[in-house]
């Protein structure tokens, strides 16, 4: 049976970005770190080259390239949330130690991998049969950054 997993590329902190992840998304673990046998254009041998890492069941790599990538916003990690908690703890954390805000829920952190932090209410709201409803939750979440349960629900109540 093949399996599929994200491959992220970073510079030379694959390590400590796949450490940093699964210890603020719930049912994470570090699957395995792979050492280079040879020197490589991200380290020298014995230097981490692949950290193979799960985060809440979805499986990912991060690998040591040597020049650091840049993301775009074509690709992201989105993370569906329980409720505003979970959100605000999320949001805090990815854009913590150099992190940015995007928009519309998406940030991008440290390591310049962009993210949505969705809280799950926001799209049973989008998905609601009355049109209405879902265009003021939609307009609602156009004008935030971090996403607001909160302000959602009363968008959607109006």
């Amino acid at each position: 049976m093949s399996e599929v997993s994200t491959c992220l590329w970073f510079g030379k902190d694959g390590e400590a970005a796949a450490r940093f992840y699964v210890s603020i998304v719930p049912n994470s673990k570090i699957d395995n770190v792979w050492r280079g046998p040879a020197a490589w254009p991200g380290g020298e041998a014995g230097d981490v080259l692949l950290i193979s890492f799960t985060l809440a069941g979805q499986r990912f790599q991060a690998l040591n390239g040597g020049a650091p990538a840049n993301y775009g916003t074509a690709a992201s990690i989105s993370v569906t949330c329980a409720d505003q908690g979970e959100v605000d703890r999320l949001w805090a954390a990815l854009t913590a130690d150099g992190g940015s805000e995007i928009m519309c829920g998406w940030l991008r952190d440290r390591w310049g991998i962009p993210w949505q932090i969705v809280p799950e209410v926001l799209p049973r709201l989008l998905a609601d049969p009355d049109p209405a409803v879902a265009a003021r939750v939609f307009a609602a979440m156009r004008g935030m950054v971090k996403l607001d349960v909160a302000a959602l629900q009363r968008a959607a109540a109006r």
